[in-house]
């Protein structure tokens, strides 16, 4: 067993996962469909520690992958969790019949993930303290400036996993006016890109859950 969980990401949209879990600790694989997953699990399942399946994909969605990895027997004690826009209970019932450990409606706040992930890890055969501890930080000695209340917004938005147009659309604003707002968001809170800004205003408690 490696030394950190690895999860692998099943979703036509993985950056922002991508990005944000290996700062919690976990190395990660990518998947942009069902095909692509069955095909690194094939050859790395006894790597792999826990899955977080999208639902809506091209080319095989994440009912039918997660069929096929429960009647796969290199799988089929593998822990899932599916990640739907569907919020229907019905459908949500029948992936836990299905043998989803777990499910989260999009749009997520990403410490509910996190819980989530760890949960299921819990109950799995992964010792967590088998885990590095990694201290996140991106604060530095000087104070950050205060975000405005649309500033604040935005940076919600980003948190559930909003893309630019998202959150265009929700606020009825321009992409480029997003765009402005977010890069005086980096500005303020001295970070780089979206998940350091999503990371340190968790910690600054910016964002609401």
């Amino acid at each position: 067993m490696t030394e950190l969980a690895k999860i692998l990401i099943v979703d036509d949209n993985p950056k922002y996962l991508a990005d944000a879990l290996p700062m919690y600790g976990y190395e990660v694989a990518v998947a942009t469909d069902g095909i692509q997953a069955l095909k690194i699990l094939s050859k790395d399942a006894d790597n792999i520690h826990l899955v977080l399946l999208d639902v809506m994909m091209p080319n095989m969605n994440g009912w039918d992958t997660l069929k096929t990895i429960r009647t796969t027997e290199k799988t089929k004690t593998l822990p899932v969790i599916m990640i739907t826009a569907v919020s229907e209970e019905q459908k949500i019932v029948s992936g836990l019949k299905i043998g989803a450990d777990d499910y989260i409606v999009k749009p997520f706040v990403l410490p509910n993930l996190l819980a989530r992930i760890e949960a299921v890890l819990r109950r799995s055969n992964w010792n967590k303290k088998e885990a590095k501890s990694v201290d996140i930080s991106f604060s530095s000695d000087e104070p950050v400036e205060t975000l405005t209340q649309r500033e604040k917004e935005i940076l919600s938005l980003v948190a559930k996993g909003a893309s630019n147009h998202d959150i265009a659309e929700k606020l009825i604003l321009r992409e480029v006016t997003v765009k402005t707002h977010l890069n005086s968001v980096f500005r303020k809170l001295k970070v780089s890109n979206r998940t350091q800004a999503v990371l340190l205003g968790m910690q600054l408690k910016l964002i609401e859950e």
